[in-house]
């Protein structure tokens, strides 16, 4: 579920689309709560982690069904942090324990996402390198953010490899690596996309860290 405060929340387009809002009030009549939803998105990241390290073991067509189910794991995954904000705010059932479980759920779906993307690779040493940095390294920028918030400053959610671009740059990596290892048998794309996302979180965090310092300085 995410944070309570309009000012500390993650600005997503997709929140105002008619069909996000309708699925949502079907969910509230349901009797689906917010941190219902935000345990749901812990399910489908350690799915999608687990299919990436089972496709990093698998060749062929069975190597890029891995590869895409992984690529659908995140997707829902993404759709469950957009549904649990839109239950939270707009349909008025934000609870007191909603932002532990917006916060600790993502964490979890980052790290099982990251790492599992880095034991697809086959080449190993490597790979799990890059699965490890990128995990670390988007667990800090969250970090920063909210230590910024605890300091009283506004939130930073900006990039340019904020949660919703290193997912978008991973979707991508995975589905083209599905293509790529049916013809060429390797997974370089995916490869490339976790690399872009370990450059793109470091500049994130510096430039979440020299935001923080710049709001101190001012006051």
């Amino acid at each position: 579920m995410e944070p309570g405060q309009p000012i500390n929340r993650r600005q997503l387009a997709t929140r105002g689309r008619a069909w996000a809002q309708a699925l949502a009030r079907i969910l509230a009549r349901a009797g689906l709560t917010p941190n219902q939803i935000s345990v749901a998105s812990i399910i489908f990241a350690i799915a999608s982690g687990i299919a990436f390290c089972a496709a990093g073991r698998r060749t062929g067509g069975d190597a890029a069904t891995l590869l895409v189910f992984g690529a659908v794991g995140i997707q829902l995954r993404l759709l469950c942090n957009m549904l649990d904000g839109l239950l939270a705010i707009e349909c008025g059932l934000k609870s007191k324990t909603g932002d532990l479980f917006n916060e600790v759920p993502d964490r979890v779906a980052d790290i099982s996402i990251l790492l599992g993307a880095g034991y697809a690779l086959q080449y190993p040493t490597w790979g799990i390198t890059l699965g490890w940095t990128a995990a670390l390294l988007a667990v800090l920028t969250a970090y920063v953010r909210l230590l910024g918030g605890s300091l009283g400053l506004v939130q930073d959610f900006g990039g340019p490899m904020a949660k919703q671009h290193r997912m978008f740059a991973l979707t991508v990596g995975a589905l083209a690596a599905a293509s790529e290892v049916l013809v060429r048998g390797t997974t370089w794309s995916l490869a490339i996309a976790l690399a872009i996302i370990v450059a793109g979180s470091a500049i994130t965090l510096v430039r979440r860290l020299a935001g923080i310092s710049r709001a101190l300085e001012a006051r």
